[in-house]
């Protein structure tokens, strides 16, 4: 198409959250992170395999399709793009025509991925978890059905950055604890931030890293970021059942 064709498609799909170039033209020039999620990617990429080919990806909550573009690049032999919005995913499917890249977009929310029927060896969840009523449910649907190997996490992040030594146990007297700034803390937003409806639960990185033990990951951050690779952890070395939950006085799960 025409670089005048291609810019009135991107005009049409507007507005766009990835600030994606498709043959010269730019889908969010004035995007007010500046080129997002391009310095995401260039922060991340050297901690990412490099090299995908024989590998699946899944790429959950996709929006418009950056890194499942950056993984299909890398060699993979299967992307699957999954976002619940329509414009998203019509955004997604532009981009990898314009790139000519064979990705595969559908729409689905994470709770659907057990739906899927199928493991993939890298699951992307990139900017997600702070969008959802029911975070920790997600990461536990994302262990129990989807992810094969390997876990990228990103969320935003708020409070402290610091990294709370917790006790295994703490008696029903203890209180002072949960006043420490590092205590994990999962904040609600009962009405919106920054201008968005949709983010609901925002962790400080103790808890973002607390809640991925909790569901079975074994987090690693990448150094200056708020992304974590993820690998499978064993039951024992989180303290209990993967999903569902552990029942509580010897009650059903």
């Amino acid at each position: 198409m025409t670089r005048a064709e291609l810019e009135a498609r991107v005009r049409a799909l507007s507005p766009w959250f990835h600030n994606l170039e498709l043959n010269g033209v730019r889908t969010a020039p004035d995007h007010f992170l500046g080129d997002y999620p391009g310095l995401v990617w260039r922060a991340i990429a050297p901690a990412l395999p490099q090299d995908l080919s024989g590998k699946s990806v899944l790429d959950v909550g996709c929006n418009a399709g950056f890194f499942s573009l950056e993984m299909k690049r890398r060699g993979a032999d299967r992307v699957l793009g999954v976002d619940f919005d329509p414009r998203y995913l019509a955004q997604a499917r532009l981009a990898a025509e314009v790139s000519g890249l064979e990705i595969e977009f559908r729409e689905l929310s994470v709770y659907d991925v057990a739906g899927l029927g199928e493991r993939f060896d890298v699951v992307l969840f990139m900017g997600v978890l702070y969008h959802l009523r029911h975070p920790l449910l997600a990461l536990d649907l994302l262990r129990a059905h989807a992810v094969g190997d390997l876990l990228v996490f990103q969320s935003m992040l708020r409070g402290s950055n610091g990294r709370f030594p917790a006790e295994a146990d703490y008696p029903f007297e203890e209180r002072e604890v949960f006043d420490h700034p590092a205590w994990p803390k999962l904040h609600f937003v009962e009405r919106r931030y920054a201008h968005d409806e949709t983010n609901w639960w925002i962790p400080n990185r103790a808890c973002a890293e607390a809640m991925l033990r909790s569901a079975g990951f074994a987090p690693e951050p990448v150094p200056g970021t708020e992304v974590y690779l993820c690998r499978l952890a064993e039951p024992e070395a989180f303290g209990g059942p993967v999903y569902p939950a552990r029942p509580r006085d010897g009650g059903a799960p």
